[in-house]
């Protein structure tokens, strides 16, 4: 099974590349120490690049410039890293982390830090707040692998409301990504599911592992480790209601995180392994050709 799957996603690279084989432009390699990066955001009111690991790192974020020098390491002092995944910011520069990764879908304690802007330049913080959530529709905390629906590593914030897209690692998965939204309120709140995309069948090369919307509101991306789709022309947030693009990209890597810088570029990570990845890349919205 897993040669047959190889041997697709090379297919597809190979398809893909000539289109699409530029897209990726690397900016730096992150330090060898952080060899499991999850996450990559530039908040509002900075061009600070921040990045975290994932599944019981430390409970620290990194701050980078765009050569990838380390500006700070900012330890969160009152929170346990289970399975951070995934970072984004609101319009006043505040830091939230995903600390939801479920890969066994067995978590009944997923949250939300946020942490201060002005909190974000020192060595130490608190969590301001800490925002929890569950699925109304999970109702077994030991599923079948042909039933794990619930992992999730990609969230944004809009209009003081989380969006969260599932990552969906049944063993029968189609590719369909769940959509979830949570205030942004402290608090245990039951997540209300607003909205479906189906994706691509493969696992390895097509569940969500990040997300994003455009600082103007009017993009959003969804990636995985072997595409990207990018959302427009939606009304409000019926992000799956407007025009979408798949973007295939040329080589297969961890791609663990992506985010928007303004309006017309975007940043994506990948994580490190076996001395594979562990890069920032910049893609330009201009250079991309979308899947017909």
């Amino acid at each position: 099974m897993f040669k047959k799957t190889l041997l697709l996603l090379l297919a597809v690279a190979l398809l893909s590349c000539a289109a699409n084989k530029d897209i990726l432009h690397k900016i730096f390699s992150f330090p060898n120490s952080l060899d499991e990066i999850s996450a990559v955001e530039v908040t509002q009111k900075s061009d600070w690049i921040w990045t975290l690991e994932d599944s019981g790192g430390n409970t620290e974020v990194y701050a980078f410039d765009f050569k990838g020098k380390l500006l700070n390491t900012l330890v969160i002092t009152d929170a346990i890293n289970i399975d951070w995944e995934e970072l984004t910011s609101d319009m006043e520069g505040n830091l939230y982390i995903g600390d939801f990764g479920n890969n066994k879908n067995e978590r009944k304690d997923l949250c939300i830090y946020k942490i201060d802007a002005a909190q974000l330049k020192n060595s130490k913080a608190q969590v301001a707040a800490k925002i929890c959530f569950y699925y109304p529709e999970q109702t077994d905390f030991q599923p079948k692998k042909s039933r794990r629906f619930y992992d999730l590593e990609a969230f944004f914030i809009h209009n003081d409301t989380f969006y969260l897209f599932t990552k969906n690692k049944s063993s029968k998965s189609d590719g369909t990504t769940m959509l979830y939204t949570v205030p942004n309120q402290p608090g245990n709140h039951a997540a209300k599911l607003v909205g479906l995309f189906k994706t691509c069948a493969d696992v390895e090369s097509c569940a969500i592992t990040s997300a994003d919307l455009s600082a103007d509101g009017t993009k959003m991306v969804l990636l995985s480790y072997g595409h990207m789709w990018l959302f427009s022309n939606y009304k409000n947030d019926d992000f799956f209601g407007g025009k979408v693009q798949q973007i295939d990209f040329p080589t297969l890597t961890q791609k663990e995180g992506i985010c928007f810088s303004g309006n017309k570029e975007l940043f994506v990570i990948d994580e490190r392994k076996n001395d594979i990845g562990g890069n920032l890349y910049q893609i330009k919205l201009s250079n991309l050709k979308s899947k017909p």
